[in-house]
C-alpha cells in the first residue's frame, strides 16, 4: 500500500506562508521561559477550532468561539504562565483588547485574531506587559522560530511537542503542522490543554471544520492524565492555501488523504501529551470491546483510566485487577460481571468475571513493571469499542501540583 503522507522534521512554521515569534514578558516573573508567542499567516486562513465543554470558560476561550463564526484568521496570540480565567467582565475586555492590539500591530482586522491563555486561574493578566512588548513581538516573526514557539507555550510541560507532515494533494506536496502544550489537567472532552496547527493546503472551512472534530474525537479527546477538564482547552486549525492546491472539501478526490495526514497530527499531539503527563512513570493503552454502545465502551474506558486507585497501582506494580472490576462497575456502562474478561498485553487476569486461570500474579505484575503496556476488557454484552491513552499516578504529581505554579 502505498504511504498516504510523509513525517518530517518541522514545526508550526513548517507550512509556508506562516511566521512565529516569542519573547519573555514577564506574564509570570517566576517564569524563565518565554511566554508570549505569536503566529501569523501572510494571508487570511480559514480556521476550525474546538473548545472545552467545562461551563467554566476562560475569556480568550470565549473570544475565540465569537471569533470562529468568521471562519478565517491571520494571527493567534498566546501568554504562558496566566490562564485569564474567572477574571470576570475585566477578563474578556483583556483578551478582546489582545485581540485588538496585535491587529494594530499586524495591519490587520480584529476579528482575524485569535488569543489562547494557559497558567493560573483567578488572576488578572498583566496587560501593560502585554501591550509593550507587542511591537517587539512582532518584529521578530520568521519562519525560524517553528521550535521556540513551541517552548514557549509550555508550562508544567518537560518536553516540547510538535509535529509535521507532507500529503499529495492534486499533485501537489502540502504540509500539516502543529505544536501543543498539556502535562495535568487533562482529560478534555470537546487538559491545561492547548493544541495548534497549520496548513499550507486550501480548504473549505466548513469542511475543516468537521473534519477537526472529528480527528480531535479521535485524539484529544482519548486522552487521560489526572481526570480534570480545563477551563482553557483549545484546538485551533489555520489553512492559508498557499501550497496552491485545488480547494478541498469532503468530495475532493484527495480529501482522505489530507484527514489521515491531519488525524496522525493530531494523535501524535495527543500521546505526546501523556507520556508527558505530570510525575508520569507508564503509558497505559485502555481498550475496551464488547459494549452495548459506543458511549458504554468509553464510560469504562474512560472509568479506568481516571481511577486513581488504578493509576496508583499502575504506579506501584501492583496487578491488582479487582480495581479495574470496581471502575467498570461504577462506569455506569451496562455490565455483567461473569462475561468481563479482563489481560495485560494479552496475558489473562480475568476470566469470566473471576481469576484466570493462567496468568499468575508475578506474570502480571512483571507486565505493570513496564514502562508501557495495554489493558484491554472484553465485555460480551455488544460490539462496540474504545479506546484511552492515558498513564500512572505518582508521588511526582502530588508534589507538583502541590505548589503554587503553573
Amino acid at each position: 500500500m502505498k504511504k498516504e503522507f510523509e513525517v518530517i522534521a518541522g514545526g508550526i512554521t513548517t507550512p509556508k506562508g506562516f511566521k512565529a515569534a516569542t519573547l519573555r514578558a514577564g506574564i509570570k516573573e517566576s517564569r524563565k521561559r518565554d511566554d508570549l508567542t505569536l503566529l501569523f499567516s501572510d494571508t487570511p486562513a480559514a480556521v476550525a477550532g474546538t473548545f472545552t465543554t467545562n461551563r467554566i470558560k476562560a475569556a480568550p476561550v470565549k473570544l475565540c468561539e465569537r471569533h470562529l463564526i468568521w471562519g478565517q484568521g491571520q494571527a493567534l496570540l498566546i501568554n504562558a504562565g496566566n490562564a485569564n480565567a474567572c477574571t470576570g467582565e475585566q477578563g474578556f475586555h483583556d483578551a478582546e483588547r489582545m485581540a485588538e492590539i496585535t491587529a494594530e500591530t499586524l495591519g490587520i482586522a480584529k476579528n482575524l485574531v485569535f488569543v489562547c491563555s494557559t497558567g493560573t486561574i483567578g488572576i488578572p493578566l498583566p496587560m501593560p506587559r502585554i501591550e509593550s512588548n507587542l511591537p517587539a513581538l512582532a518584529r521578530k516573526l520568521s519562519r525560524e522560530n517553528s521550535s521556540q514557539a513551541a517552548e514557549a507555550i509550555l508550562t508544567t510541560d518537560l518536553v516540547k511537542k510538535e509535529v509535521a507532515v507532507t500529503v499529495m494533494v492534486d499533485g501537489i506536496p502540502v504540509t500539516i503542522a502543529g505544536i501543543a502544550k498539556g502535562s495535568g489537567m487533562i482529560a478534555p472532552n470537546m487538559a491545561t490543554m492547548l493544541a495548534f496547527i497549520t496548513t499550507d493546503a486550501a480548504v473549505d472551512q466548513r469542511s475543516l471544520q468537521l473534519e477537526l472534530v472529528h480527528a480531535v474525537d479521535l485524539s484529544f479527546n482519548r486522552i487521560v492524565v489526572d481526570g480534570d477538564e480545563s477551563t482553557n482547552d483549545t484546538v485551533l486549525m489555520f489553512a492559508n492555501g498557499t501550497a496552491g492546491n485545488k480547494l478541498l472539501d469532503r468530495k475532493h478526490h484527495d480529501w482522505r488523504r489530507f484527514c489521515h495526514a491531519l488525524e496522525y497530527v493530531t494523535r501524535e499531539l495527543a500521546l505526546m501529551i501523556v507520556k508527558d503527563g505530570e510525575g508520569a512513570t507508564k503509558f497505559v493503552t485502555v481498550h475496551v470491546t464488547g459494549a452495548a454502545s459506543r458511549h458504554d465502551a468509553r464510560a469504562c474506558a474512560r472509568a479506568i483510566a481516571m481511577s486513581p486507585l488504578v493509576k496508583t497501582a499502575w504506579n506501584g506494580g501492583d496487578p491488582n485487577w479487582g480495581r479495574i472490576m470496581a471502575a467498570l462497575g461504577y462506569s455506569g456502562a451496562r455490565i455483567q460481571e461473569e462475561r468481563v474478561d479482563i489481560s495485560f498485553n494479552d496475558l489473562p487476569a480475568v476470566q469470566s468475571g473471576k481469576a484466570a486461570d493462567s496468568g499468575s500474579l508475578a506474570e502480571l505484575a512483571r507486565i505493570y513493571a513496564l514502562k508501557e503496556f495495554t489493558i484491554k476488557v472484553e465485555l460480551h454484552v455488544g460490539k462496540s469499542e474504545f479506546t484511552v491513552y492515558t498513564c500512572d499516578l505518582s508521588k511526582e504529581y502530588v508534589a507538583i501540583n502541590a505548589e503554587y505554579m503553573t
